[in-house]
């Protein structure tokens, strides 16, 4: 990047800085919110995934129908099915909603961490001494996964609604620094 790059970027964060910082903290409550109660924030997982979900069915449906004499209509009638389907599960049972994604979950962790640890492993020549942070975040990853599998049906409360909220905690707070330093560099 160049200067000139730099004093871009910088002036347009020192002019947004506020909105930065808003964000931040509206992103800080929900997490807190999300952390605090987090049956209720995975079952709105469950549920806005749900909707999000059904309504998209809805429309690929009608725009498959439309366009029923391209290439693979069928293929795009039985993909907005599908989708429908799993909308209406979702919004439905949000409770065995929230099973479902907490197993996605878990799978998700269980690669991440395979992944992760292969990958420190094998450049653990190039990465010098921090190739073990690596390593450490994958077993953290294979360790929480094996807490959310064998707590199963009871994870599928916390679990979504923990970890959304601690994404979201951490979001806001880079969010709030970085608003803070822009503010500060420009002052």
């Amino acid at each position: 990047m160049t200067a000139i790059d730099k004093d871009g970027i910088g002036k347009a964060l020192h002019g947004l800085w506020n909105v930065f910082l808003i964000e931040g903290i509206i992103l800080i409550v929900l997490g807190s919110a999300a952390i605090l109660v987090p049956a209720v924030a995975s079952l709105t997982v469950a549920i806005v995934l749900g909707w999000i979900f059904l309504l998209g069915g809805i429309v690929g449906l009608v725009a498959a129908l439309v366009g029923r004499s391209g290439p693979g209509f069928r293929w795009a009638v039985i993909s907005a099915l599908v989708s429908i389907a799993a909308g209406f599960l979702l919004v439905g049972w949000p409770v065995g909603g929230a099973i479902s994604l907490t197993f996605v979950l878990a799978a998700y962790l269980v690669a991440d961490g395979v992944v992760t640890i292969l990958f420190a492993l094998e450049h653990r020549r190039q990465l010098s001494q921090r190739w073990g942070w690596l390593v450490v975040n994958g077993v953290l990853d294979l360790l929480l996964a094996a807490i959310i599998v064998l707590a199963l049906p009871g994870s599928a409360v916390w679990a979504l609604g923990l970890l959304i909220g601690i994404d979201l905690v951490f979001a806001g707070w880079s969010l709030v620094a970085m608003a803070l330093a822009a503010r500060k560099a420009a002052a």
